[in-house]
């Protein structure tokens, strides 16, 4: 019977595929849904990106592990949401951008792109990694298969849905599986394994204190959290890809908050679920185990399939998600721009070599969307809407090709979290806040600022292991002196470069 559930949710992610593809008209609707969801869109789509395998395969092993304070990695995601969408989605929003490498590009002007594409491709196929990592052992413990197969068949369903209509289709396909992961965490398991313990206060009463306090593992951890995840989710870029798609500044503020709440208790509800686990079946030596093995041991197949479903809900969503936002970056941020530049760089020194598709120059600065301004040469450029949504999907298939060997050679899914979103905090945070906010930010700062952070990152994590919070202290202080001293000793950002910045935000 929850295999049959399991199968049936299954079916009808790949039938809410094919009804985006339907919707999928152009690229910006490929790419951003058109830029028009509305609040209930928008906020499910939001919850569901950020609500993936780590989330909900994790937050329950660290529950289980940790206790209550194994809340924290999923609290500080929460956290990031909400600090983005009431401080900087608005002003995202209105970029009318595809991609976190094009706002650098619009800040500072040329030079950024190549290395911050290359920074937000790995971060989205890392992330995409650990939600395949999470599902296949859903896939394993319902059909008996191997790691291979489970890899192969789920990951193979995220990438048919997604190919198929772009973002529509990963919109509509999340905003069911939001709905299907509330009524499974919150309605079903979290009340039935709560009853199995015994009820939350004798839970609470028979556990060690340290398993019951909310700060129990230790602030040092919690600032770990907090600068890794809270950071991160500022500048995710699977999260601005989901920005881009608000029909307006007040829907990505007040449906992004909702969005961030509902993370918060997601977080509470998966830590009390870990530590009920720990009543049902003591013992568990691997946390991403937890999960299922609390869904067979307390609740009847149907109910199980249910629970199961919704738990593949969430980590299909963000696979899916990340994976067309590292699809995007690769293709607009990375090989677009090396190729345009392999072939105009001889005809043409006015137009910069890294202007990406589908725009125009102003004083040197990339403008997006239509205009009736746009020269021959970038004309001759844009390509008809139907070999563009070809294209994108070529790419997505091939990235979606990547994840699927990744998840295969990746041992756990926060393992893979946290080298996801080391790298894009210590490489890009400094940059993309430092352009918000510091004016005096120039491309040598950012360009110094993504490498140093990057580099200090990653040698930290050979060196110390990849759980060590020196990791990412010293990647953004790192990042934090390559910005601010190669800012201030170089020359300031052209002013035409500026005011086109300024007169983006302002409209």
């Amino acid at each position: 019977m929850d295999s049959l559930v399991v199968i049936i949710y299954l079916a009808a992610m790949v039938g809410f595929g094919i009804w985006g593809r339907y919707k999928a008209k152009n690229q910006d609707d490929f790419l951003v849904a058109g830029r028009r969801l509305g609040g209930w869109l928008y906020t499910g789509t939001i919850s569901a990106v950020v609500l993936g395998g780590a989330s909900t395969i994790g937050g329950v092993g660290l529950g289980y592990t940790s206790g209550l304070s194994g809340m924290w990695l999923v609290f500080s995601i929460g956290l990031g949401i909400i600090l983005l969408s009431l401080f900087f989605a608005p002003k995202i929003q209105k970029l009318e951008i595809y991609t976190v490498s094009q706002m650098l590009e619009l800040r500072y002007g040329k030079g950024s792109r190549l290395v911050s594409g290359t920074i937000m491709t790995a971060y989205g196929l890392m992330i995409s990694t650990t939600s395949t990592v999470a599902y296949a052992t859903i896939f394993h413990a319902l059909f008996d298969l191997n790691k291979f197969w489970s890899v192969l068949i789920g990951g193979g369903i995220v990438i048919l849905y997604s190919m198929l209509g772009g973002m529509w289709s990963i919109t509509l396909t999340d905003f069911v599986q939001f709905f299907i992961q509330t009524i499974g965490i919150f309605l079903i398991m979290l009340p039935v394994v709560l009853s199995k313990s015994g009820g939350i206060g004798e839970l609470f009463s028979s556990l060690p204190a340290e398993q019951t306090s909310p700060v129990g593992i230790g602030w040092q951890a919690i600032l770990g959290y907090i600068l890794i995840y809270t950071l991160g989710l500022l500048i995710g870029r699977d999260i601005w890809q989901r920005v881009f798609t608000a029909r307006s500044p007040g829907v990505a503020r007040w449906g992004g908050l909702s969005a961030g709440v509902y993370c918060l208790l997601y977080a509470v509800a998966g830590a009390l679920i870990g530590m009920a686990a720990t009543k049902i079946v003591p013992g568990i030596e691997v946390q991403d185990d937890v999960f299922v093995a609390v869904v067979d041991a307390a609740m009847s197949p149907l109910l199980g399939g249910f629970v199961l479903a919704a738990a593949l809900a969430a980590m299909m969503s963000t696979a899916s998600g990340s994976l067309m936002a590292a699809a995007t970056v690769c293709r607009q941020d990375i090989v677009e721009p090396l190729l345009a530049r392999k072939d105009i760089a001889p005809a043409t020194k006015d137009v910069p070599d890294s202007t990406p598709e589908g725009a125009t120059q102003t004083d040197g600065v990339p403008t997006y969307g239509s205009s009736s301004t746009k020269s021959t040469l970038v004309r001759s450029l844009v390509r008809e809407t139907g070999d563009e949504i070809r294209d994108s999907r070529i790419y997505l298939i091939g990235l979606g090709v990547v994840t699927l060997i990744l998840a295969m050679i990746m041992p756990s899914v926060v393992e893979a979290l946290t080298v996801a979103y080391n790298l894009l905090v210590a490489g890009l945070f400094i940059p993309i806040l430092g352009g918000l906010i510091f004016k005096r930010g120039n491309i040598v700062g950012v360009m110094a600022g993504m490498i140093l952070g990057s580099l200090t990152t990653i040698v930290i994590m050979i060196t110390m292991g990849i759980y060590s919070n020196e990791a990412i202290y010293l990647g953004l202080i790192a990042s934090l002196l390559g910005y601010v001293i190669g800012s201030l000793v170089t020359k300031p950002t052209p002013p035409e470069v500026m005011a086109a910045w300024k007169e983006r935000l302002n409209r």
